[in-house]
């Protein structure tokens, strides 16, 4: 199967006009295409018959699917019914879910060889990657409904699945045309209960669906999200990724090239958050996002949350960005990746494999694989040296006690994260060898000293601030 051979001449020239790649536009635009899809859905289908709902979403999902990447959209297909007819065969057992993470892997793998260059690719793996989390999760899911009530957490009971579903109801939950694209990941339970009518208000007189207040909702949140493509776009202007290879950036010195380095990441970031608010608002339109409601009555709708903004704007530690950004896929890996390796006894190796497996995930490029190595290296020296921290008499008192010590910690963390996540940033966005280690060559590779001294320097650094060098254990945490 090949590409799309040509696009619109309008689409080109629109491409040319606002300086965005062309795959890149036709994203943004088919994303968009989901609020008029939430609403015709809204005022036709709502609440109603959930297999006119299915065959509606399959539809639609396609039909943008088919628009993006021509007949390559049929691969998707190929993967949703091969899945289906495993859950069939193998039914909800562990096996079941060994083959649908084997089929799925490796038909993704495929997909990576075949398709990949040297640049990031807007190509029909993009949503097979959002597709191959969501079928294996929904294996789990299945697997789990099987077990014992006692045997599962909190959040596995959430998302269990005592039956399987049919393969409409597959397909549709696949080609849902508000996630299909980039996500975000939700639970099948979370969709059978939109269709169903679970995740909706009644009239408290008549039972009668209302239609739910989230129209205006999850407009501003894709107003936000257009904000932030904003703000990339511009910041590309003057920082974009040539630049990094100009010389007058190699001319300038180092703490001017961090601070550089620090904005070009951040700029890097809202892409990703921009695409992430307005996918989710598509979603709040459509009503798959009620998560219950709040204190005071009112309806949450941040059931398919992607990034929390709050935290990650205003983060001092790199712990922070993975809790606040890219939410839903963070969450899948814990769940089904993380927390199902605690056989091994180790948080480490459990890490370590998860970490493996994203790598694995976004493709071949080893800038993936030192992307996730630096960010596990990363946590490693937060996670060591912050009781260290909060355990030094020395450093507690200052802070409490001076607040120009707080405010020079807040300064510097500020500055840590700002400039550390750009740095780790680079190889995920530069993706080959030769190009990412060019920058970092003209950066004296100032990071990677920096942590991986760490483990070197650490007893010193513990004996200095406590007194004595601690012994800790850590244990396998959920």
């Amino acid at each position: 199967m090949d590409n799309v051979a040509s696009s619109p001449g309008m689409l080109a020239r629109l491409s040319t006009l606002l300086g965005a790649p062309e795959a890149a536009l036709r994203l943004l635009i088919s994303i968009l295409l989901g609020f008029p899809v939430a609403l015709l859905h809204r005022y036709t289908l709502y609440g109603k018959d959930p297999s006119r709902q299915h065959l509606f979403f399959i539809a639609c999902g396609l039909s943008i699917g088919y628009w993006n990447y021509d007949c390559n959209i049929l691969h998707s297909s190929t993967a949703v019914c091969a899945t289906y007819l495993i859950l069939t065969i193998l039914g909800s057992t562990g096996l079941s879910v060994i083959a649908t993470f084997l089929f799925n892997m490796s038909y993704l793998l495929y997909g990576y060889y075949t398709t990949s260059t040297q640049d990031y690719d807007i190509k029909w793996t993009m949503p097979q990657c959002v597709l191959t989390l969501r079928l294996i999760g929904l294996a789990f899911n299945l697997w789990d409904g099987q077990k014992r009530d006692e045997d599962l957490s909190g959040s596995q009971k959430s998302v269990a699945l005592k039956e399987r579903p049919s393969l409409l109801e597959i397909a549709a939950y696949a080609y849902f045309p508000g996630a299909f694209l980039i996500g975000p990941q939700f639970s099948m339970r979370r969709y059978l209960d939109y269709v169903n009518g679970h995740l909706t208000e009644r009239d408290p007189q008549t039972g009668a669906i209302v239609l739910p207040d989230c129209v205006s909702v999850g407009l501003l949140r894709a107003f936000v999200g257009f904000i932030y493509v904003a703000i990339f776009q511009i910041g590309t202007l003057y920082v974009s990724d040539q630049y990094l290879f100009d010389p007058s950036f190699q001319k300038l010195n180092l703490i001017k090239k961090c601070l550089l380095i620090g904005l070009w990441g951040r700029i890097n970031l809202y892409k990703y958050v921009s695409v992430w608010l307005i996918t989710e608002g598509v979603c709040i339109t459509f009503g798959l996002t009620h998560n219950g409601k709040d204190s005071k009555g009112r309806i949450k709708w941040d059931g398919c949350a992607n990034v929390k903004l709050r935290t990650f704007e205003t983060t001092t530690q790199f712990n922070d960005y993975i809790l606040s950004f890219n939410i839903n896929t963070n969450h899948w890996c814990a769940e089904y990746i993380y927390k199902r390796l605690k056989f091994l006894g180790s948080k480490m190796y459990s890490q370590t494999f998860t970490l493996l497996f994203l790598a694995i995930w976004h493709g071949f490029h080893s800038g993936y694989y030192h992307c996730f190595f630096m960010e596990f290296i990363v946590l490693y020296f937060e996670r060591d040296i912050a009781p260290v921290l909060q355990n030094s008499e020395t450093v507690q008192t200052l802070l409490k006690t001076r607040w120009e010590a707080r405010m020079l910690a807040w300064i510097f963390l500020k500055l840590y994260t700002f400039v550390f996540m750009g740095y780790c940033l680079l190889s995920f966005v530069l993706l080959s060898f030769s190009r990412y280690n060019q920058v970092y060559a003209s950066l004296y590779y100032c990071g990677h000293v920096f942590f991986l001294s760490y483990p070197l320097l650490a007893p010193y650094l513990k004996r200095l601030l406590l007194g004595q060098r601690p012994e800790r254990q850590r244990s396998h945490q959920e």
